[in-house]
Parts: structure tokens; sequence; C-alpha cells
């Protein structure tokens, strides 16, 4: 049957631009399951295929149909196609291509391409039939509909579909929105979560990302963020966190931050990677199977949309070049292939050239940077022996996720998922992170000249000050030792700003109450995320050195290090907070080999003094205490 192959060629006019029409025509696991397609499942038998080829099964009509699939090709948003190569079934091969052509008179004219060649007679019947009359018309009638989503001023968030709900699950849903609505939460963006999850289908609800919810929605992002973390505390959601590959970008999900590893493995890239909250840790979410069960079915595992930052790829046989016209938008790129080390990098500007060569050989790629037009062809040339699957890719990150090193350092995440904590013995990295030691000046003192009862009860509200000071810039109390607090930040700014807050109002008090002198000390730098008394908490030098910074202060100012002073919004704080001074000087910390730092000490000018610089030997005690 090897000499017998079926084409198929069907032409389609749409009104809707390539831009528009590429994210739901290329979302193939979609449109697969669209178009009928049966699940796909894994038929690996451990061993890695060269190149990213994947050995996939369905059954059709019961009967089993196996393939060897060669990895998508494409370049967005003009084209892609694959190769399929079957061991078992009633085809022997099939070959699938789609290109979006932009028309002069605006919208897209639609080429999709199918061959197809049989294994037996059987396939000789099936293809005609399946292809040939069944997926015809699923064809036709899915880009009509999906020409008529792009042709929208906002495409949809989501595609509607009836959607299962548990017993009485969708009673559950409705009472849990009127809940969440009833403790404050905005009514606005209850119903449009709630209309989502009883209309979306299950491929939209398997991964709800909190930021790309409050984008479409014109929302803030933190209030979103916020809404999904109480709506799984209440039960309407379960949260999950997502390892990302640093390559595809794709990986699998966690159900809880004590599942995760320090390594992870990306089978499809074949690397081994350290997991990082800043960048490979993301949450999601997704309905709790008490409201509504999703099922994470499969209909297709590798098309363009399973990783959007890559721009094209592309195989290329041994020895060979291919041209592509390439629309970029401006910044810095990869081009690498799966087989090979490294890759080269080039950038993406006005004044890029129109044309570049770019060249894997066995010996490497070359080290030279080139600059790019928006518009240009990009050649590829493979001067290997072997095949290569070159790979063009944006090195841009999304800033739609919301990552771990985000959320673990927010105060709500804190108070509703206290025992969220890595496994015992874990070290993973946060990346950058700001944290803040706080203590009372003179707490002592406190106790013995108004009593413990009353000392207590004012130690308390200061800490509900400090609470409420930190959450508000989007921090996080981590731990209090005694009457000292360790809080964390994404942004030194929002450190300064909050503490600058927290003194304020603990000097003056409401009327009647005694005012409290806070002493603190602000450092940013790396930090490993662990696991300590059941919380997760931080560890590092950046740690032990804000800890001996807020020593040094004299409960009317702020210590800061100079890469704190040093952040733009930092300075714009000290500038445009007007009233605020800032005085450089340099001290040895104990536990840095008696290392001269230079520091800040940040203070409003009507403030009196300053404290002295020998306060870091009446803190050193408490200071190792913290650590």
């Amino acid at each position: 049957m090897a000499d017998k192959q079926f084409h198929y060629h069907w032409d389609y006019d749409l009104e809707s631009s390539p831009d528009r029409l590429w994210p739901l025509i290329a979302d193939t696991n979609r449109f697969n399951r669209d178009t009928g397609v049966p699940i796909v499942e894994s038929a690996q038998d451990g061993a890695r295929l060269k190149n990213a080829r994947r050995r996939l099964r369905l059954f059709k009509f019961g009967i089993p149909v196996e393939w060897e699939e060669q990895p998508f090709e494409w370049i967005r948003p003009r084209r892609f196609g694959v190769v399929r190569r079957y061991s078992k079934g009633p085809v022997a091969e099939m070959r699938v291509l789609a290109e979006l052509i932009p028309k002069d008179t605006g919208g897209t004219h639609l080429s999709y391409q199918v061959w197809a060649t049989p294994r037996n007679a059987l396939g000789l019947l099936a293809i005609p039939f399946q292809i040939g009359v069944v997926s015809a018309r699923a064809f036709k009638k899915i880009f009509s509909e999906y020409d008529r989503l792009a042709s929208n001023e906002q495409q949809p968030l989501y595609l509607s579909s009836g959607g299962s709900f548990a017993s009485g699950g969708r009673e559950r849903l409705h009472s849990l929105a009127r809940k969440l609505i009833s403790e404050g939460k905005p009514q606005k963006i209850v119903e449009a979560l709630t209309e989502m999850i009883e209309r979306a289908d299950d491929l939209s609800l398997a991964r709800l990302r909190p930021y790309v919810l409050a984008d479409y929605w014109e929302m803030p992002r933190r209030q979103m963020l916020e809404l999904c973390l109480c709506a799984t505390r209440a039960g309407l959601l379960d949260l999950q966190w997502d390892i990302l590959c640093p390559l595809c970008r794709g990986g699998e999900s966690n159900a809880s931050l004590r599942e995760l590893q320090s390594q992870a493995h990306c089978p499809s890239c074949n690397i081994d990677f350290s997991t990082n909250f800043d960048r490979s840790v993301e949450l999601t979410f997704r309905p709790n199977p008490s409201v509504r069960k999703i099922e994470s079915l499969q209909f297709c595992v590798g098309g363009p949309n399973v990783t959007p930052h890559i721009v094209a790829q592309q195989f290329l046989h041994s020895h060979s070049e291919r041209k592509l016209p390439l629309t970029l938008e401006r910044g810095r790129y990869r081009v690498r292939t799966l087989e090979l080390p490294g890759g080269q990098f080039f950038q993406v500007t006005e004044d890029g050239a129109a044309e570049v060569h770019l060249r894997a050989s066995a010996e490497g790629w070359s080290g030279e940077e080139a600059r790019v037009a928006e518009s240009a062809t990009v050649i590829l040339e493979n001067a290997t022996d072997d095949e290569q699957l070159f790979i063009v890719e944006r090195m841009t990150w999304s800033d739609q996720a919301a990552t771990a090193a985000e959320v673990t350092a927010l105060q709500v995440f804190r108070d509703l998922f206290a025992t969220e904590a890595l496994r015992p013995g874990e070290m993973i990295s946060v990346g950058t992170l700001t944290v803040l030691f706080t203590d009372l000046r003179g707490s002592t003192k406190l106790y013995r000249e108004i009593g413990d009862a009353t000392a207590f009860g004012r130690v308390m509200n200061h800490f509900d000050v400090l609470r409420d000071c930190i959450a508000d810039e989007e921090g996080a109390i981590v731990k209090t030792i005694g009457d000292a607090v360790m809080a964390v930040f994404r942004q030194p700014a929002s450190a300064l700003r909050a503490m600058l807050k927290a003194q304020k109002s603990l000097a003056s008090p409401p009327d009647g109450m005694l005012s409290l002198q806070l002493k603190a000390g602000i450092h940013t730098g790396p930090c490993i995320a662990v696991t300590l008394n059941d919380r997760l908490d931080y560890f590092g030098s950046t740690v032990n050195m804000a800890a001996r910074l807020e020593a040094l202060s004299s409960g009317c100012d702020v210590i800061i290090s100079q890469a704190v002073y040093d952040d733009p919004e930092v300075s714009k704080v000290c500038s445009e907070a007007g009233g605020l001074m800032a005085e450089p000087f340099e001290i040895m910390l104990k536990g840095f080999d008696e290392e001269q730092f230079k520091l800040w000490r940040v203070k409003r000018r009507d403030e009196g003094g300053v404290g002295n610089i020998d306060a870091e030997t009446r803190g050193r005690g408490d200071a190792e205490k913290k650590n």
C-alpha cells in the first residue's frame, strides 16, 4: 500500500488576521478535541527518542493505533505541520500542513493539507471516509467558529462547553461564591470566576493563571491572586505548583510545595535543571473536585501553543540549510538545537540586519551576537553529520506567571497556607529577595516600667501595626522572635516604605498609648528557601546581613545596605517622600570576616538624633540569636 497516497487540500477565506487566528488554530490539543480525535496517550517504552520524537497511542472504534511522532515544525504565525509514522493501525504515514496567508484585502487565506498513506485494505477504506468526509466536515465547522471568536474585539478568555459538575457541585459553587462576596471579595470578579467555572471547557480550567485572569478582567494582579488563594482555602479552587523547564518551559504539576525537589528533569529536552522559586515554579489553580471535576486529557502533545515563546521550530537534515521569513518583536533571542550544547544569541532591533546566517556545527556556535531587523530572513544551517531540530526562541519570560518567589512572600499566603512548606532537608533558591529584621528598642525596660501585662499588650499591638504595614507593601512576616520580626519582600523599596510607615505609626500612637521606637535593617540579595519548624523559612548571607543591620538602628531610622540603596526605586522613595535623608557610614560586621561595609541610615529630617554606630555592639547578641 506504500505506493498509494491520499492527498486532501482545503482552502478557507477567513475574516480574521493570522495573528488573531494563530492562538486558536495552532492550539492543536484543543483543535484535535474539537474535531473529534480520540484521547492520546504515551506509548513510550522508557527509551528517549532522538530530537524529541514521541511514541503515542489512541484507540479508534476499539482498534489500537500507535505511531512515532516527529516534533511539530512551525513559523509563527504563518504555518505549522507534523509527520506521524504508524506502527499499528490502518495508516502507515500521515503528514499535516497548515498555512495562514494574509490577504491584501484583510483577513486570512487558510490552507490546510493532509497526506495519508494506508497500511492495509482497511486503510484504503478508512482514510477517504474518516479524513475525506468526517474530518472535512469538522474542519469547516471549527475553522468558521475559530474565525468568529478571533474576530471579536477581545478574544475570549475561554471556550464554552457544558461542564460536568460533581454531585451538588453547582450549588456548592454558588454557595462558596456568595461566601467570598460576603467576606469582602469584589463581587464582579467573583461572579466572573464563577461563570468561568460553570461554563468553560476542561482545557481552559485545567490551569488557571491568576495574572492572566487579572489582565483579562482588568483588575489588579495582586487582588486576583489573593482572591484565588482565598477561594482555595474556601474549597472552591485547588492550587498546584507547576515546574517549568528552562528550555521548553513546560513541566509537571505538584499539589504541594512538599512535593518539590531541588533538582528536576525534562524528558522532552533531556536536561536536568535546578528548581528555582524565582522562575521555574509557578502557582496555578483549578476547580476543586467537589465542585467540578476536571479531566486533564490530551488530544495532541506537541503543538506550537505548548511553547508560545518558540517562534520557529524546524527539522534540518545533515549539511543542509533553510531560509525562514520571520516577524519578530524587539528583544533577545536564541537559536539552539536539542542535540547540541549551547546556542547562538541575537538581538532584534530597529536598525538590525535584514538577513542573518546562523550555523550549527559539531564544534559549536559562533560567539558573536548579531543584530536582526524585526522583519528578517533567518538562514539556519546544519553543518553537522546528524539531523538537528532547530529552535528559535525569545529569551524574555512571560510576566504573567505568579512565581513561587512572589507568592510565598505575600502575607495572605502565609496566613492561609501556613503549613505549605518544602520537605525537610530540601533547599531551593528563591532568587533575589529583600529581607527585613525589626526589633523594639528598649523593650526590656518597657516591661519593667509599665508592667508585664500592659507591656505585653503594647508589644502585641506593635505586631499588628507591623503586619498591616508589611502586607500593604506586598510583603510577608516569616517569623517572630521575641519582640523581633523577620519579613520578606520582592522589592527593596516596598520594605523601606513599610518600615518608614510602621516607625511613624508606632512613634505617634492614638491617645493614651505609649509610643515605641522600632529598629529596622534591610538587605537584598539571593536567598535559599528551607523548612524550619514546619514553616517555610529562608537562610543565607543575605538573611544574616539583614539581621546584623537591624542592630545598628537607633529606632528612629532604617539601616539599609548599599545593595538596597542602589535600587532605583529606593532612590526615588528617598527623594520623593520629602523630609527624608540618607546618611552613609562604614562599619565592620561580625560574622563577615570583619569586612568593612558601606551602609546607609535613612531617617526623617525632623528626627533629633540618629543613634550611635556602636549600636552594633549593643545589638550583636540579639542579631546572633535571630540567626
